[in-house]
């Protein structure tokens, strides 16, 4: 089963994400991820993305489309029971893009699932968000706090607000994401392949929808 997860930033993709993971034994592919390691290694990837993340911005497409194409290309192999895509695509030129992959590598898309929540629910959610310097674990002020203000439960390690978390970037995310990415969700909707699921709800209540709406397939 290959699934595309889509929804605005701040949506829940990657935590559902993670509960299909360990349920299906699917892969997550996650854009934000490989461009995240990308500028911790400073490839040409993470060069190209620093200025374009920095500020909100989506990386444009060319470097995307060639960054997931580079990545399927060396692990399709490893994913025998499917994968899915977490912030990719993000256009509609993206999309056809993945088409064009897809015949390429010789697989095909199950399953769009958009999780949609509310904006202001979204600015609440991300200018909250922290992440630990050291080992990746996030958190929340409101929702999910440390038991240690600034420090990391697992590790131990500094917590800090990404500068794309902080409530400028997120409102230019969210304006970003209406005016390019909303019109996907038109595409796979005319096309007969989107699944709405409420994101305004319990995580719990968001996978339990998610994992209906997959099984009905």
């Amino acid at each position: 089963m290959n699934i595309i997860l889509m929804g605005p930033p701040g949506a829940g993709k990657g935590t559902q994400a993670k509960k299909l993971v360990e349920e299906y034994g699917l892969y997550q592919i996650s854009t934000g991820d490989l461009f995240r390691k990308a500028l911790k290694e400073k490839t040409k990837f993470g060069v190209i993305a620093s200025y374009f993340i920095q500020f909100g911005h989506l990386v444009p497409d060319e470097y995307t489309v060639e960054m997931v194409r580079e990545f399927l290309k060396e692990n399709i192999d490893s994913f025998k029971n499917g994968f899915i895509l977490d912030g990719f695509p993000r256009t509609i030129i993206q999309a056809r893009e993945l088409e064009s992959i897809a015949k390429e590598f010789g697989f095909d898309i199950d399953a769009v699932i958009n999780i949609d929540v509310p904006s202001e629910k979204l600015i609440k959610r991300l200018s909250g968000r922290r992440t630990c310097k050291d080992c990746g674990t996030t958190y929340h002020v409101v929702f999910n706090p440390p038991k240690t203000e600034g420090v990391c439960d697992k590790c131990g390690g500094e917590l800090y607000q990404r500068p794309d978390e902080s409530e400028e970037a997120v409102q230019v995310r969210l304006d970003t994401y209406e005016k390019q990415t909303r019109p996907l969700i038109d595409y796979y909707t005319m096309k007969g392949e989107l699944t709405n699921v409420n994101g305004d709800q319990s995580m719990d209540a968001v996978y339990a929808d998610i994992k209906k709406n997959l099984e009905a397939k």
